[in-house]
């Protein structure tokens, strides 16, 4: 997995995890979506490069 692709994965899942938190405190379902949504998209980014790296090996 390359560093910019790992980078990604991490601050999409960090703005997911805030996102969702102000949705819960501003009582904003759908930022709450949103927020989990986007930790979806950074756990796929994940899963994605970890398949490429296991074929690389």
């Amino acid at each position: 997995m390359g560093a910019e692709d790992k980078i990604k994965a991490a601050a999409e899942k960090v703005a997911g995890k805030a996102k969702e938190a102000v949705g819960k405190v501003t009582n904003d379902d759908k930022l709450v979506a949103e927020g989990k949504a986007e930790q979806a998209k950074g756990e796929i980014r994940d899963t994605a490069e970890n398949v490429k790296d296991a074929f690389k090996k």
